[in-house]
């Protein structure tokens, strides 16, 4: 199977990360930056909220359709809030999407079409084409998995993959932490 990339924007990288671990097909997820105007990015220098960078996850799949991930994309965040999920304020919590093939745009925008009744408010997701990647630092890396415990982990992350259990339980990698 061809491997195949998508990198996408749903609030704290954390979240977004700790879920797409866990779906199938998914080859790899890698915290990171995106869409910035600034050549490097630090998490520092995004949560500043000048360098117009979103927190991002990179995820690299080939045994699943991107519809399918997309799917999952809507359900754990909210796609209507502009530069918010829940507490996280600021444009680095953007909801976007960058899609690295130009047949994706079509797979997203179709997407966003079938999904967009089942919101009260339109959809303010951006979809761009893939700009450079800056990987996060190591300490953001699997954050879930390492800070099963913390605060922001109970509150915030184990909602969003309980959720994604439930809803999407022929999606979830049989042997995930």
């Amino acid at each position: 199977m061809k491997k195949h990339t998508i990198t996408l924007g749903a609030g704290c990288f954390w979240c977004v990360e700790a879920v797409f671990g866990r779906a199938e097909g998914v080859l790899s997820v890698q915290s990171g930056y995106m869409g910035g105007k600034e050549e490097e990015a630090t998490y520092e220098a995004v949560c500043s909220g000048t360098t117009d960078h979103a927190e991002v996850v990179q995820i690299v799949y080939d045994g699943v359709a991107l519809e399918r991930l997309l799917e999952v994309f809507w359900a754990i965040h909210d796609p209507t809030t502009p530069n918010r999920q829940g507490h996280d304020i600021g444009p680095q919590y953007r909801s976007v999407i960058f899609y690295h093939e130009a047949q994706q745009k079509e797979i997203i925008r179709a997407s966003m079409a079938s999904v967009a009744s089942a919101f009260t408010q339109p959809l303010c997701t951006q979809v761009l084409p893939a700009m450079p990647f800056y990987p996060a630092e190591s300490y953001h890396e699997n954050y879930f998995n390492t800070h099963p415990h913390a605060g922001y982990c109970q509150a915030v992350i184990t909602p969003k993959l309980e959720k994604f259990r439930r809803f999407f339980p022929h999606l979830a990698k049989r042997h995930a932490p």
